[in-house]
């Protein structure tokens, strides 16, 4: 993919295919900024994934605390519910949300794309069994301290449960990123669209154009992929904190 997008114009077509570029070109890159006008739906998904992963961050977190560690009516209950909705497929809940986002008037704005990423079931779980593993005992002593409960998340449980945050915000991060269906739906203003959805028209105006597509493609998996590369150690912590338990 990286190689095909370096090559010159009919090169990634040629019969027999080259696996390295006869010469390296950066003209497919600079098409895609200066003709085509994908900076912006470049922002869009950077700027729609980093709000979601945020926001998702904040409410998965407090739930998952909530479910590891307070005590009310129904927790259990509750809880079972919500893993049983994990067996839902996303698709069929997405007419019902489109309805209630269309009578809300949020279709063909971003607040269609971050409302439904705002908390996931996968998340509270994830943090719910981490948390589980933070001892009551350093909770109960903040609060012989004076700390209040918010407090108690903001200052302690945040920090204890880092690794698994950070894991919570790669998945995230990646998956919003690399969503296309949800945006494609509820965005119908070119000028909202996120990247997957820009270069997918841009696919079909340039269908011939191997090279400037494997440059679209290039520039959708590389912030994702350095990303995990950079957080991986962390990424690694938290899967195995949060699934396993002695």
């Amino acid at each position: 993919m990286v190689a095909a997008s370096l090559m010159p114009t009919g090169e990634a077509s040629a019969v027999p295919p080259r696996l390295v570029p006869s010469a390296v070109t950066l003209d497919h890159y600079r098409a895609l900024f200066a003709r085509l006008h994908l900076t912006r739906a470049l922002l869009n998904s950077a700027g729609l994934a980093t709000a979601v992963t945020l926001v998702s961050l904040f409410l998965n977190s407090m739930a998952g605390y909530g479910f590891a560690k307070f005590r009310f009516a129904g927790r259990d209950r509750l809880f079972r519910v919500l893993l049983g909705a994990l067996v839902i497929p996303a698709q069929v809940a997405m007419l019902p949300l489109f309805l209630i986002l269309r009578a809300l008037g949020a279709i063909d704005t971003y607040w269609a794309v971050v409302v439904p990423g705002m908390a996931s079931v996968f998340g509270i779980f994830l943090v719910r069994q981490y948390a589980l593993g933070i001892p009551d005992s350093v909770l109960d002593a903040a609060r012989v301290d004076g700390a209040g409960e918010f407090r108690i998340y903001r200052s302690l449980v945040l920090f204890l449960c880092a690794p698994v945050l950070i894991t919570l915000a790669v998945f995230t991060f990646m998956g919003t990123w690399n969503d296309f269906m949800w945006p494609l739906i509820v965005l119908a203003d070119d000028r909202l669209y996120t990247l997957p959805v820009a270069l997918a028209n841009l696919a079909g105006e340039h269908v011939q154009d191997t090279e400037l597509m494997m440059a679209g493609a290039v520039l959708t998996v590389l912030p994702v992929m350095l990303l995990f590369v950079f957080l991986q150690r962390y990424y690694v912590a938290g899967i195995m904190s949060g699934g396993v338990k002695e």
